[in-house]
């Protein structure tokens, strides 16, 4: 593979301004994080990002996208209360996304279109900060009396939102009745308009809010009447005379914490709002403070770059004391927003700025776990290519670029050939070109738009010629795909509705390319839903959100795949003819029972006619229900193409079909031929093909679980980007990349077993030691292995790394020093019902394959050979740049590297981590040419960030 190395596309990551956890702890009735727990990252460029931790997984599971001049300055997420059923069972409430940014109104966002839902009114200026209400909490078993009963009756128990502004005005907003409306002022601006720049709740009545006049303000927010004022005092000499009052935020004890422009951290007593203690612990202003659930640690974040922890420690005479316990920059600039949760198995605080990376830091695990950086670019890479007129195409923002790229021998510079700036105020949702680089489609919030592009009359003119074309009115888009010959367009909806669009273009006459305008709705499986989840709502259900869409090579075959796993596929019927109605629709009700046509509105029976364009019908695929659901959201969908020797050739027209007066709307029902092999990696990179007209898993998918894959690859933490396929001299090869690494997969090959190459042998479902592969394993002290649980951040660091006291001890069983055993302290007893999985996996795929060997067959002592790939890299250099070898699960799984060296298929797979951080990578060329790709790179040094703050110690002396 030729790798074009290149940093040219200056795409721009935004800064992170806000961050919010749907939850802050556990669910309190099962002791489990909520499976509904998603993180919500505002950046600058006004889009919010939609994570879900899943385990310490991180995946990016939605964008919202934002728009021209827009910022996400403030988020906070709400749930309603929860309802209870006649059998007393108690259901989640809906959980809902605001939002603020530069505007006098708070945004609440649909969780299912991704779009904004309403706004807040109120007569008030610009909206700085924003702070939900706690959650209502039930009366507990001491005042379960029948007049605390009857006091506490018509009570509100949902959330509302308190908004500080400019004007030094504190406003609450009602959210009952799944409204957003203004309720009623707690300040109103006075003479001095003292800027609010922080505010949170003391509890459900109590309010407290951070003012830039050097004070801090605490509030009834049933009567509106100010309880104390709380004066920070003059800033010190040579800093301007008001401090700044960044943040603050409530102990679960009431006491309250500070922090200001100052660098200090201030704590305050709940009830006489007296101030108990000062630390500095920045050396310029704190812009965020978070706390643990148990009131013990307070994090900040500020200018300098540093991330500081505070402590209350415990002194002589019974009394306790904050102090500092250390600082740490994990960023490389300003830290502007931080979010804590704490969990059963996740405690975690991320914390985000001006660099754009989230980096998440273990909170229980503190000292034993590293720190985690997320990757600040798109799960779904901005960037496509054209391959034979050799196009990239990058976007962000309102604008498209295009580049043509030479090959290496050309030794030319990428050139851009054409720049499009789309009227506006939307950011760009999705961008498709078609294989020839003739159409682009390009999809924002508000509507779709197709360009022609053609070359330039003369030779002299380097750009391309770019044509707007008509096409019909679509409300938006959150998802276009070109087919590879550009005859359709798959149009995905804020609504989750698959729309397909036919363009029509002669073959003689470049300008006569035009949009069919009878569109055609494509109809997915309807499935069960179970119960209501938390994160859907009126809209629909989040879970069926389309995330991808995917043609194979020759457009006869459409899939999608939506969050919950499910896959959608559909077949072209017939073939293209020329002489056809460019549009024939049929009859609704043959499609449909009569009571179910009575029922359905008009517009509903218009998308269940058959639309049959130029002799062809698409349907949805016969074997489509036997797909089985995943088990997550598929990150990638990849069919794989068909050897160039054995492309399927394409019939004219359908010579069989004609209309008759019974049959007026006759088609041919025609399936395509050959198979149809489409490659899905799931976001716990679980790697499946399926034959999609059989409904089943292909030949080499069944023979290959992902438990044979290397080790290196089961490792990797940041989630798959995704995948190209080299199929140049009948190769088999596809390569996944993510932020971090690059992998390649020959599917021409089988992946060895490693327990069968290591001398044993699969037979009769057991390994020929006898042991069952899928039996339970015994309980047992694991020393070995370090504490399985994931907080949720990074690696656990090595024994020999770890600071304070040793982690062993030495047991003596008796009188005597040399019967002693050593503990390790963060053993794990492995419970009873721990089950291998991998292993029931591996003998499963032995006895596919048919695999007999015979114990010892193999040599201990072959020798190990690094291949040499078609790049020049050596697998042991690349292996260098990888997770360190120390780690628990690589000396699990380090089986597999060395079978795969001692038998000689070391060209199966290949990696490298050298490339990073990878914003995407594009084919580029002719297929009939050895592959050849753009990797394109975004450095953070490459970055053009504000200047940041430079501390004391960091400064030269001339």
């Amino acid at each position: 593979m030729d790798i074009h190395r290149s940093r040219f596309v200056p795409y721009p990551p935004s800064a992170i301004n806000a961050l919010a956890f749907s939850h802050n702890t556990n669910d309190p009735s099962t002791g489990d994080d909520p499976s509904c727990l998603r993180l919500a990252i505002g950046r600058a460029n006004g889009n919010i990002e939609i994570w879900n931790p899943s385990k310490g997984l991180w995946i990016q599971e939605r964008t919202f996208s934002g728009g021209k001049d827009r910022s996400v300055e403030g988020l906070a997420w709400i749930q309603e209360p929860g309802e209870e059923s006649e059998q007393a069972r108690s259901t989640a409430g809906q959980l809902r996304l605001f939002s603020i940014g530069y505007s006098s109104s708070v945004a609440e966002w649909d969780l299912v279109t991704g779009l904004p839902l309403r706004y807040s009114s109120g007569n008030h200026s610009e909206v700085w900060c924003l702070a939900a209400q706690p959650a209502w909490q039930p009366l507990s078993k001491r005042k379960k009396a029948k007049r605390a009963l009857v006091s506490r009756e018509g009570e509100f128990r949902g959330q509302n939102l308190v908004a500080g502004c400019a004007d030094g005005t504190l406003a609450i907003l009602s959210t009952s009745d799944g409204g957003l409306r203004f309720q009623n002022y707690l300040s109103r601006s006075t003479t001095k308009k003292a800027r609010v720049l922080s505010v949170t709740y003391q509890d459900r009545d109590i309010v407290v809010a951070g003012f830039a006049d050097s004070t801090i303000r605490v509030f009834d927010s049933r009567t509106g009447e100010v309880l104390r004022n709380i004066s920070l005092g003059a800033g010190p000499i040579g800093a301007p005379k008001e401090i700044l009052v960044w943040k603050v935020k409530c102990l679960p004890n009431g006491n309250i914490v500070s922090g200001d422009s100052t660098g200090e951290v201030r704590f305050y007593d709940g009830r006489n709002y007296s101030q108990l203690q000062r630390i500095s612990g920045h050396e310029a202003d704190i812009l965020d403070l978070v706390t643990t659930k148990d009131g013990k640690y307070v994090y900040s974040g500020g200018m300098d770059q540093r991330t500081t922890l505070y402590k209350l420690m415990d002194i002589s005479g019974g009394k306790r004391k904050w102090g500092k316990v250390m600082h740490k920059r994990y960023h490389d600039h300003d830290v502007k927003a931080m979010a804590t949760y704490e969990g059963r198995a996740m405690s975690i605080v991320v914390s985000g700025g001006i660099d754009t990376h989230p980096i998440v830091v273990p909170i229980r695990e503190f000292g034993k776990q590293l720190n985690r950086t997320l990757s600040a670019l798109p799960q779904t890479p901005p960037l496509t290519s054209a391959p034979t007129p050799r196009l990239l195409v990058s976007w962000w923002g309102n604008e498209v670029r295009i580049w043509r790229v030479q090959r290496q021998s050309a030794a030319e510079k990428p050139k851009i050939v054409a720049r499009l700036a789309l009227r506006g105020e939307e950011n760009i949702t999705s961008v498709s070109i078609s294989e020839d680089g003739a159409i682009l489609a390009v999809s924002t919030a508000a509507g779709i738009k197709l360009f022609h592009l053609t070359k330039p009359r003369s030779k002299a003119e380097n750009g391309l010629r770019v044509r707007k074309l008509e096409c019909p009115q679509i409300p938006g888009a959150r998802l276009v795909q070109l087919s590879a010959n550009g005859k359709w367009l798959a149009v995905i909806t804020h609504t989750d509705k698959v729309i397909l669009a036919r363009l029509n273009r002669a073959e003689n006459d470049t300008k006569s390319l035009e949009v069919i305008p009878e569109l055609i709705t494509l109809r997915r499986f309807s499935r069960k839903l179970g119960q209501q989840d938390p994160l859907s709502g009126s809209s629909g259900n989040y879970y069926q959100t389309i995330t991808n869409a995917q043609f194979s090579d020759d457009s006869c075959v459409l899939a999608v795949s939506d969050l919950a796993g499910h896959l959608d596929t559909w077949v072209l019927e017939g073939h293209e003819d020329s002489t056809a109605p460019t549009a024939d629709i049929g009859d609704a009700t043959s499609l449909s029972s009569p009571s179910e046509s009575e029922d359905s509105d008009a517009e509903e029976r218009a998308a269940r006619r058959p639309i049959t364009t130029m002799g062809q019908h698409w349907v949805r695929n016969p074997s489509g229900h036997l797909l089985p659901k995943l088990d997550s959201m598929p990150l990638i969908l990849s069919f794989r193409p068909p050897p160039l020797a054995k492309s399927r050739p394409q019939p004219n027209g359908n010579p069989a079909v004609h209309s008759t007066r019974q049959n007026p709307h006759a088609r041919s029902h025609d399936l395509p031929k050959g198979e149809y092999r489409l490659l899905v990696v799931s976001a716990q990179h679980q790697i499946y093909e399926f034959d999609v007209l059989q409904g089943r898993l292909s030949e080499w998918s069944r023979k290959n679980p992902t438990a044979n894959f290397p080790s290196r690859f089961q490792l990797v933490k940041d989630r798959v980007m995704g995948c190209i396929w080299d199929t140049h001299q009948e190769r088999q090869r596809f390569w996944l990349y993510g932020s971090t690494w690059l992998f390649m997969f020959d599917v021409s090959h089988d992946f060895p077993l490693p327990r069968a190459i290591s001398g044993e042998s699969v037979a009769g479902g057991k390994w020929a030691n006898g042991q069952n592969p899928s039996k339970k394993r015994k309980r047992q002290l694991d020393d070995d292995n370090p504490r399985k649980k994931n907080s949720g951040a990074g690696d656990t660091i090595p024994q020999m790394q770890l600071l304070g006291p040793g982690r062993r001890m030495r047991k003596f069983t008796s009188g005597k020093s040399d019967e002693s055993t050593w503990i390790h302290l963060g053993a794990r007893l492995a419970p009873e019902s721990d089950e291998e999985p991998e292993d029931a996996d591996l003998a499963l795929s032995g006895l596919r394959r048919g695999l007999q060997q015979d114990n010892g067959s193999d040599s201990d002592n072959d020798e190990e050979k690094p291949f040499k790939s078609a790049s020049g890299t050596l697998n042991d250099q690349a292996d260098k740049t990888g997770p360190p070898k120390k780690d628990w699960q690589l000396k699990r799984k380090s089986e597999q590297d060395v079978a795969v060296k001692k038998h000689g298929h070391s060209e199966t797979w290949w990696h490298t981590f050298k490339y990073r951080p990878i914003l995407g990578i594009v084919p580029i060329g002719d297929w009939s040419t050895p592959l050849e790709v753009v990797l394109v790179e975004r450095p953070p040094w490459d970055l053009d960030l504000p200047p940041k703050f430079v501390g004391s110690h960091e400064r030269e002396e001339y």
